[in-house]
C-alpha cells in the first residue's frame, strides 16, 4: 500500500450523502475532511442524481482516494425510498468507477461495529467514538458525515483481511458462497 493512502467514504442517500475522507500513513489514519451532499429541492429525482454523481465526481478529482468504501443499503420497508437509495449510491458507485477507483462496501452493522463494538449503536454513538478517536472539537450537525468517516475507517480496518464483503468472481462463487439465498 503506498503512502499516504486515502480512503473516500460514503454513506449514500438521495436527500443526504454523507462523505469522508480518511488519510492512512504509517498505519495511522487521519480525517482529511467530511460533509454532505445535499441536492436540495431540485425538481426531479433525476436531477438530484445528476448533482449526486457531479459533488462525487468533483471530490474525487479534489481529493485524488485511491479507494471508495460505501454502506451497503439495508433492508426497508418502504420500497420507493430504497429504491432511491439505491439510484443514488448507484451513481456514487458511477463516479468512482468514471475514475477507474476500485469500490468496496460494507453493512450498516459492520461499520458501526468496526467503531463503537456494537453492530446496533446510533448515529449518534458513532459520531461520539469518532469525535473521541479523532479529538474532533465539534460533531457535524449532519452525521452523514460522520456515518461517511466510519465507512472509511471500516474499510481500513478490513485491509490485510483475506477476504471482503460483496466479492464474487461469477455466479457460481455467489451461489457457492450463498447456498440459503438460492431456492
Amino acid at each position: 500500500m503506498k503512502q499516504p493512502y486515502i480512503i473516500l467514504g460514503i454513506d449514500p442517500g438521495s436527500n443526504v450523502m454523507g462523505y469522508g475522507l480518511l488519510q492512512i500513513n504509517q498505519k495511522k489514519t487521519a480525517i482529511i475532511t467530511m460533509g454532505v451532499i445535499s441536492p436540495g429541492k431540485l425538481n426531479t429525482h433525476y436531477d438530484k442524481l445528476k448533482f449526486i454523481f457531479n459533488r462525487v465526481l468533483s471530490v474525487i478529482d479534489e481529493y485524488k482516494p485511491d479507494e471508495v468504501a460505501l454502506e451497503a443499503p439495508f433492508y426497508g420497508k418502504n420500497v420507493q425510498s430504497m429504491l432511491k437509495l439505491g439510484r443514488s449510491q448507484g451513481v456514487a458507485m458511477a463516479a468512482a468507477l468514471y475514475r477507474d477507483l476500485p469500490i468496496f462496501e460494507y453493512a450498516p452493522l459492520k461499520v458501526k461495529q468496526a467503531i463503537t463494538g456494537m453492530g446496533r449503536a446510533s448515529k449518534e454513538q458513532v459520531a461520539y467514538f469518532l469525535q473521541k478517536m479523532y479529538g474532533l472539537n465539534e460533531i457535524p450537525t449532519e452525521m452523514d458525515a460522520t456515518d461517511a468517516v466510519a465507512v472509511a475507517f471500516c474499510h481500513y480496518l478490513q485491509q490485510g483481511k483475506p477476504t471482503q464483503e460483496k466479492s464474487y468472481s461469477n455466479w457460481n462463487d455467489f451461489v457457492k458462497k450463498n447456498p440459503g439465498k438460492i431456492k
